[in-house]
């Protein structure tokens, strides 16, 4: 008892998930900052939406903007995830495990729905296949932890 008492608490390799938990909507938003002001300030905007341009796709509008809302989605629940961590609330590896699956599952349905519109472009871009790699290691390491650590069935109680 005296050693699960000794594991409770946001230590160990809780700290680093805390890190990450801190920086996903920081770094979701960044990306959405950079990406969505080029693409609205640059004329790229336009050429993808507007009938008769080269590049026009009838579905690139629904497409950028289901990503902006989705992205902005994933951050407020990684906010919310942060309030869950924090507060030590037992649902949180759940949905820890959930945003995680989530996440690499978004990847590779946004590389598919790009293909459909770009079928002359490898589905997978050297960025793609960045942000697949980070969040496939990501949900590797972190899923099992979540899974069998003692620390973090001693800590998410409340």
């Amino acid at each position: 008892m005296e050693k699960e008492k000794n594991l409770e608490g946001l230590g160990g390799w809780l700290i680093l998930v805390g890190l990450g938990i801190i920086i996903s909507p920081l770094r979701i938003l960044g990306q959405m900052f950079v990406m969505y002001s080029e693409i609205f300030s640059n004329g790229v905007w336009a050429a993808l939406t507007t009938p008769g341009t080269e590049v026009y796709n009838p579905l690139w509008a629904s497409i950028l903007f289901g990503e902006m809302a989705l992205n902005g989605v994933l951050a407020l629940v990684w906010i919310f995830i942060a309030f869950l961590f924090f507060s030590k609330k037992k649902v949180f590896p759940k949905w820890y495990i959930g945003i995680l699956l989530f996440t690499v599952v978004f990847i590779l349905i946004d590389a598919l729905v790009i293909k459909a519109v770009l079928p002359d472009e490898p589905i997978f871009d050297a960025q793609t296949y960045k942000e697949l790699g980070r969040s496939l290691l990501v949900a590797l390491i972190w899923i099992p932890y979540m899974q069998v650590s003692k620390r973090v069935k001693a800590t998410f109680v409340n």
